[in-house]
């Protein structure tokens, strides 16, 4: 049987037979990687606090996603004149789930936002917008660049991302204006821009299938982008170790690439 994989989703308008319709939306470029590595994407809508862990249950990975911006009360600090698309309800789920991912040491593939979710559910904080705070403007490459690794990244060696990806230095995209500023205790950098900006974290907990990343391997992935797979796969492998009594390979008609 297929692994169940939730990805989170993100608030936006759609348009529907009624008008502009709040909604839960995702984009093809996610469910896309998913199921190229094997698994079965459901999205994953904010849900009471108290539901969160029978969803769970019912999960075998989960993806965290980009998107808008944490809440900057949510890690102590007054909300800078570019905090963009913030939603409470975004936020308390995916601080929630990701804790409970983590006290079931649940597989988990943090995507840019999802990365910064990560840090901020354990204690740690944000830079609100790194153009104005680092002096940087190399992280906010928009429309068809996202599909084109262009950001150099070096990578720890002695890393769960290196061995995903089997190298050391990458070209990424880089769709984001916030970054990891104080790291979350249990913590640590694994993969950083030539600015320093912090690209990838890791738990020391080894029990725990975490992999962290700031770029968007899903955009990458579609542009048949090798790393990019490789750590998807990575992900779905760290699935099977957790169930070695089940058996399940990826999709024979791979979407795209």
């Amino acid at each position: 049987m297929r692994p169940v994989i939730g990805i989170t989703s993100q608030p936006k308008q759609a348009v529907s037979a009624s008008g502009n319709l709040d909604s839960h939306v995702i984009g093809h470029t996610y469910t896309d990687s998913v199921l190229r590595a094997g698994g079965i994407p459901v999205v994953l809508p904010p849900v009471p606090n108290d539901d969160v862990a029978t969803l769970v249950d019912r999960l075998d990975g989960i993806v965290f996603t980009g998107g808008g911006d944490v809440d900057s009360s949510r890690y102590g600090a007054e909300p800078h004149p570019e905090l963009r698309k913030v939603n409470s309800a975004r936020d308390e789920f995916e601080l929630v789930l990701v804790q409970e991912a983590k006290r079931r040491n649940l597989p988990v593939l943090a995507i840019c936002r999802g990365l910064q979710v990560v840090n901020v559910s354990f204690g740690g904080t944000l830079i609100q917008d790194i153009p104005s705070i680092v002096g940087s403007t190399d992280h906010g490459v928009i429309g068809d660049a996202v599909y084109v690794a262009h950001q150099p990244v070096t990578i720890d060696a002695d890393s769960d991302i290196a061995r995903a990806v089997r190298k050391t230095e990458l070209l990424v995209n880089s769709i984001h204006h916030q970054a990891v500023k104080d790291l979350a205790p249990g913590f640590h950098a694994v993969a950083w821009a030539h600015d320093g900006v912090i690209e990838g974290i890791q738990h020391e907990d080894d029990e725990w299938p975490l992999l962290a990343v700031q770029w968007h391997p899903e955009f990458l992935g579609d542009n048949c982008n090798e790393a990019a797979h490789l750590l998807f796969e990575a992900f779905m492998e760290s699935i099977r170790l957790a169930r070695p009594d089940t058996e399940w390979s990826p999709h024979e008609a791979a979407i795209g690439c």
